[in-house]
């Protein structure tokens, strides 16, 4: 069995936009409690976070964005960000303890202390672009992971795979110019946030480097696993990747209210194993899932569930 590493931590649960809010601290209990009941929690290796710090969040995001979030976070009540999006007391030190997270993960699976890991974070972050938060999200987790593969650990070139029913604008954002770091994207369209479509394939040095696969509404298992295996698994057998990132968004899945896709659980799993295999090819196994998107708490945690257990698989 291989060792999957875990992340977690309570303080995810402090930031909190309301509770008719869909992106709530609820989504990360029903995934513990879910893991609880099934026995699943004590075979994950534990890896407790720590704050990222200013150093590594602007490798993705400008200084002058970072400084307005501390000057905005609210002593009581929220303050909104967009439209989605807001702060309350909590929120700041849960953004710099995800994407924390996310780095003491990457630490844990270069030194080999894991196999592969998943970070149960929030806020999520793939729609966080360099100077702006969106749709739920303060700092782009998964972009600056990549960086940190790159600039701690001298990881060169870094795949992300976005499944998330909702296109990676953020991260697609932060890589577009890049060669260093692949953008793979399949997510429902046209769909929230209106980006992603098949001629947005990166722009300079990075031409040809983002890959978005757009889909119309209704796609369910079968045609996420033609994805994946016609045009993921050829793409980046001729990229090479030292490293795989998961943004691993669960509202495809054909129960969660925010989207029209019909995913299962067991589809999750099937995608699961396809960047598991294409890992073990060409980045020595090395696998970082980071938590998104997910909204029907029951689908959530068995999509999770799921997840962690092909994640676990020898």
């Amino acid at each position: 069995m291989a060792r999957t590493g875990f992340v977690y931590h309570p303080d995810y649960l402090e930031h909190d936009m309301g509770h008719s809010h869909p992106e709530s601290p609820e989504r990360l209990r029903a995934i513990v409690g879910r893991l609880e009941e099934t026995g699943l929690l004590p075979s994950l290796v534990r890896i407790d976070p720590k704050p990222a710090t200013d150093d590594w969040i602007t490798q993705v995001h400008e200084h002058k964005y970072v400084k307005g979030l501390r000057q905005s976070a609210p002593q009581s009540g929220r303050v909104a960000l967009d439209p989605d999006t807001s702060m309350s007391p909590g929120s700041l030190g849960a953004a710099y303890l995800a994407a924390g997270g996310t780095l003491s993960a990457v630490d844990a699976i270069v030194e080999r202390r894991v196999d592969n890991a998943f970070c149960a974070v929030r806020p999520p972050g793939h729609h966080a672009e360099s100077g702006h938060a969106m749709g739920f999200c303060l700092f782009n987790n998964v972009a600056i992971a990549a960086r940190y593969f790159q600039k701690r650990h001298g990881l060169e070139r870094i795949a992300i795979v976005d499944w998330d029913v909702h296109h990676g604008n953020g991260t697609q954002h932060a890589f577009y110019d890049d060669p260093t770091v692949f953008f793979f994207s399949t997510h429902q369209y046209p769909w929230y946030p209106g980006t992603g479509g098949a001629d947005e394939s990166g722009e300079g040095k990075g031409e040809g480097y983002t890959l978005n696969v757009p889909l119309s509404a209704g796609m369910g298992d079968k045609e996420y696993l033609e994805v994946f295996n016609r045009i993921l698994r050829p793409a980046l057998k001729k990229y090479r990747p030292d490293a795989l990132i998961i943004s691993a968004g669960f509202d495809a899945h054909r129960d969660d209210p925010l989207a029209g896709m019909n995913l299962t659980a067991e589809g999750y799993k099937a995608l699961t194993r396809v960047v598991k295999e294409i890992a073990a090819e060409y980045a020595q196994g090395r696998v970082l899932s980071c938590l998104e998107g997910g909204y029907n708490l029951a689908a959530l945690a068995a999509s999770v569930e799921g997840h962690l257990r092909v994640l676990q698989e020898a």
